[in-house]
């Protein structure tokens, strides 16, 4: 049989507010399937068009997959979000890209017309699951010396990064996040974000029952000044600190994924289509220069360059990152292209999760641009790799080229 390859479409995303992983943090005492479950229902909710059975199958990353992450949680969460036990699942593990991971995985059988409909979800529970918990490396890494001991910590590898590209300067990362910090402060003053997060339900054994409705870990107000006093953990005298960095967090995300002619079968939205996608390694040690051999691929294969993309979405793991990505591409520090509602620095990153918020952001800044034809979701991933998604902007109105 042969068959067409088919436009594989963004419907719809969605996410939990992003909590501080901790004891205090908003979800200490919320299950992370919990979460997954709520974004999952809320989806459903929201596009009443799509009929639960005509989901094909459902991904759900997490980094570290024990306890309340275990246990396949892509099958789990869809019979604890009430799916048709027909409804099949699966887990994914790509770190830090492991919701970018699910969307690509689902889109591939999608594109093939395989499946019609998939259910795409991240979570991480940093608080319940610490980042490592568990993990045995092979002595094999260091006897070798296949890696080095520093491309296990990503905070080193930030600092590797710093020392790669000198020019790139502590002062420049901490300016570029007190930016973050500003247009996450805009974009909540503006009603930007609050439309895209499910409330949940929260309880603490001190503070009782409440609602999570907004993210935990902005700072609005924080300045250079403030970040200039703050300590290296990762190295003496060094430059990546807790205020230009992405915290520890927990949270989760869900998207849902549609071929062209089911979407408009069933009457869902077509936020952003699928042009093209990529993955690539790096060297362990400088993990966040991955977004640039991954944009370059996923660049190619769609017959585009840097300069077609009117907007980004750069998971802001470290600011030392996303300024080597911009540095290698020519972009501006504060080119409003880049992140315009801010990034991770302020809102969170729980790990295996961001890759939908990239997308669900894209998705409404498209809506907000219709001069923008084509824009990027891109991370850094740990253990040396890059990931980079190209969508296309249906809102395009011809009036700009990019």
């Amino acid at each position: 049989m042969t068959r067409e390859v088919r436009s594989v479409y963004f419907v719809d995303g969605a996410r939990t507010p992003f909590g501080k992983a901790g004891k205090k943090g908003i979800f200490a005492e919320t299950r992370a399937d919990d979460l997954v479950v709520n974004v999952f229902r809320e989806l459903l909710r929201r596009n009443i068009e799509l009929p639960p059975e005509r989901i094909d199958d459902v991904a759900v990353a997490a980094t570290t997959q024990t306890g309340d992450q275990g246990l396949t949680i892509g099958r789990s969460a869809a019979l604890l979000a009430g799916l048709p036990r027909s409804v099949p699942g699966y887990s994914v593990d790509r770190m830090c890209a492991g919701a970018m991971t699910s969307v690509t995985s689902l889109s591939a059988p999608i594109m093939a017309g395989l499946y019609d409909v998939a259910l795409a979800g991240g979570v991480e529970h940093m608080g319940r699951h610490p980042m490592g918990e568990g993990v045995d490396p092979n002595p094999r890494f260091l006897a070798e010396k296949l890696v080095d001991p520093e491309a296990l910590l990503m905070g080193k590898t930030a600092e590797n990064l710093h020392d790669r590209f000198p020019h790139l300067t502590k002062d420049r990362a901490d300016a570029y996040a007190v930016a973050s910090q500003e247009k996450t402060a805009k974009a909540y003053a503006n009603g930007k974000i609050q439309p895209m997060l499910v409330p949940v339900a929260t309880r603490s054994a001190e503070g009782g029952f409440g609602l999570a409705t907004t993210d935990e870990p902005p700072r609005p107000g924080t300045s250079l000044e403030s970040l200039g006093s703050l300590k290296t953990p990762f190295r003496p005298h060094g430059r990546v600190t807790a205020g230009n960095a992405a915290g520890l967090n927990d949270g989760a995300t869900a998207a849902i994924l549609a071929a062209e002619e089911v979407a408009d079968e069933l009457g869902l939205q077509k936020r952003m289509r699928l042009v093209s996608f990529a993955f690539a390694g790096v060297e362990p040690e400088v993990m966040g220069i991955g977004p640039v051999p991954s944009t370059e691929k996923a660049l190619g294969k769609a017959g585009l360059t840097i300069d077609d993309i009117g907007l980004f979405e750069v998971n802001e793991a470290f600011a030392i990152q996303v300024l080597a990505f911009l540095d290698h591409f020519g972009i501006a520090d504060e080119d409003p292209r880049v992140n315009p509602y801010g990034g991770a620095i302020a809102v969170g990153h729980p790990l295996a999760s961001s890759g939908i918020r990239l997308m669900t952001y894209l998705a409404n800044e498209f809506e907000e641009h219709p001069e923008v034809r084509y824009g990027l979701t891109t991370m850094c991933i740990g253990l040396g790799m890059g990931g980079t998604v190209i969508w296309e902007n249906p809102n395009y109105d011809g009036k700009k080229d990019n």
